[in-house]
């Protein structure tokens, strides 16, 4: 039987390799009982399978009586010369945060990914920081604003008392993420679609009608649609500005990967006007979470709101099969109208949800000198990217 107990301060802890199978029951129990953070799917047995340039492992914490305490998918990336290592735990470890020892759990971890070549490690505490609601951000837009200069609607102590007791043992916070630090949420939990309606600003609810009015579907379709979502996806880049850099194959090694350990854990969904596909979105399902993913449409006939369609089916999916919290993603941390990148935050802001900031992204150069040189260069070249 798998348990999440925390240790005492006294008990020893261990970091060992442990089997897809018990890894992805560690993390079943960990969500089916709480606590501090968000089991995110980016910590799944399958994601490791999902990066093609990466290699992973899982890694188990076991207390003194044998117990599992803690979890993580940690993925391996070569540095030119393939002598070291770069080890990544994205939006993890699994494991209590909430523990006075910090250090004890994680010096195990530091051991092992450095005795298996790492000269660096980089991971995503899976906690919120602070938290605004959209009235909030909403009255607070102006030329010039950030989130940042907004005071929260509330502030996490323990992902402020983590964030301390890491830069005292040395970690350093990324200029850089590789995971989104502000994210979008929409509140599910005890929330029926009607509800979710009403916390829609009149723009939201009035393009979903215009949809519907003008013959819009949405739908689950197969993994013979990711070619059509991927040229609308390359298309959506060249018009926002901004390159992803994911192949067709990367999401068809997605959808595979990610479905075969569980159905439905990844969909996709297409909108139809006059039988065209205009957009198409992804969404994962994971520990009672959903996260839309990954959002593409056309040039033409935006006027009709085929993301609009897609959004609302997306999230009363999400609420019939019991999702606590539906993911947007990222957003820009601008309040400028006059910035481009606000109409991504505005949309957002228009279903009546909070943005979340997490702790972000830390790492540590592990012992030795070559490696604390290795480790600026890896920084160095990540913010470039």
């Amino acid at each position: 039987m798998v348990t999440t107990q925390a240790p005492s301060p006294h008990r020893t802890l261990a970091v060992v390799p442990t089997s897809p199978e018990q890894h992805t029951a560690f993390l079943e129990a960990r969500h089916a009982q709480g606590g501090a953070g968000t089991v995110s799917f980016l910590q799944s047995r399958s994601w490791g399978l999902v990066k093609p340039d990466w290699t992973s492992e899982h890694l188990g914490w076991f207390d003194d009586t044998g117990q599992q305490v803690g979890a993580a998918l940690v993925l391996y990336r070569p540095v030119p010369g393939g002598l070291r290592l770069f080890a990544y735990i994205p939006e993890g470890p699994v494991l209590d945060w909430a523990a006075p020892d910090l250090d004890n759990w994680l010096a195990p971890m530091l051991d092992h990914v450095r005795n298996a070549g790492a000269f660096a490690v980089r991971m995503g505490p899976p906690l919120s920081y602070r938290r605004w609601s959209a009235a909030t951000l909403k009255a607070a837009v102006g030329p010039g604003r950030r989130i940042g200069d907004v005071l929260p609607d509330a502030v996490d102590p323990l992902g402020t008392s983590v964030a301390e007791r890491l830069r005292e043992s040395g970690w350093l916070r990324c200029d850089s993420d590789a995971q989104p630090r502000h994210v979008f949420e929409v509140p599910l939990a005890k929330r029926s679609a009607d509800d979710v309606w009403t916390g829609f600003n009149q723009e939201w609810r009035r393009n979903i009608k215009k949809a519907a009015k003008c013959g819009v579907t949405a739908e689950i379709a197969t993994a013979d649609y990711l070619p059509t979502f991927h040229e609308l996806l390359l298309q959506t880049e060249r018009r926002d500005g901004f390159r992803l850099g994911r192949s067709l194959e990367y999401f068809q090694r997605q959808h595979q990967v990610l479905n075969e350990e569980q159905p439905s854990r990844m969909r996709l969904y297409v909108a139809r006007h006059q039988g065209e596909v205009l957009a198409a979105h992804t969404m994962i399902s994971f520990a009672g979470r959903v996260w839309y993913q990954t959002g593409a449409s056309a040039d033409h006939r935006r006027e009709v709101r085929p993301s609009h369609a897609l959004q609302w089916r997306m999230m009363c999916d999400a609420i019939a099969q019991g999702t606590r919290t539906y993911d947007m993603r990222g957003v820009p941390d601008t309040l400028d109208p006059g910035q481009r990148p606000f109409g991504l935050m505005r949309w957002k802001l228009g279903t009546g949800g909070e943005i979340a900031e997490s702790l972000g992204e830390w790492d540590l150069p592990l012992y030795g000198a070559v490696n604390r040189t290795l480790h600026r260069a890896m920084r160095a070249y990540l913010s470039r990217r």
